[in-house]
């Protein structure tokens, strides 16, 4: 089982996309089939809530409900630990945070620069590439 903080950029940029094979879509489709569980906190899914209710996105309410309401139905909430880890967006680190409850947690952006660098934070592409080959962690 893979299980990894699926940043709000991916949930957008899946939603957003008009193809169907892109990353973000297919690390999407994972999620929802139970191939990656997502780890969440309140503080990411109010981001996430926060961020497709944005009027420039246009995202229709049905697919913001379906979205929020899947990670919290299938994922595993986190009270995430505090890292004090200081990263260039501060709107990061509750994702960053929550990626360290889990030893083997996968964090999935769209903005690795946002991040520390380390084999744990990932692509949409390197997530995808990762389910291919096989590589599973334990939580």
């Amino acid at each position: 089982m893979i299980i990894a903080v699926i940043d709000t950029n991916v949930v957008v940029a899946a939603l957003l996309s008009k193809f169907e094979d892109s990353a973000t879509v297919r690390v999407m489709t994972e999620v929802l089939t139970g191939n990656i569980i997502p780890i969440y906190s309140n503080a990411i899914l109010t981001e996430y809530q926060n961020v497709l209710s944005r009027e420039k996105f246009d995202f229709p309410k049905e697919d913001q409900d379906y979205i929020t309401a899947s990670i919290a139905q299938f994922g595993i909430h986190v009270q995430p630990l505090c890292t004090n880890t200081v990263l260039p967006d501060i709107k990061d680190t509750p994702f960053y945070d929550a990626s360290k409850y889990y030893a083997g947690c996968y964090l999935i952006t769209g903005n690795k620069k946002h991040f520390p660098e380390d084999e744990f934070i990932v692509s949409p592409k390197e997530m995808l590439d990762k389910l291919q080959n096989g590589i599973t962690l334990s939580c």
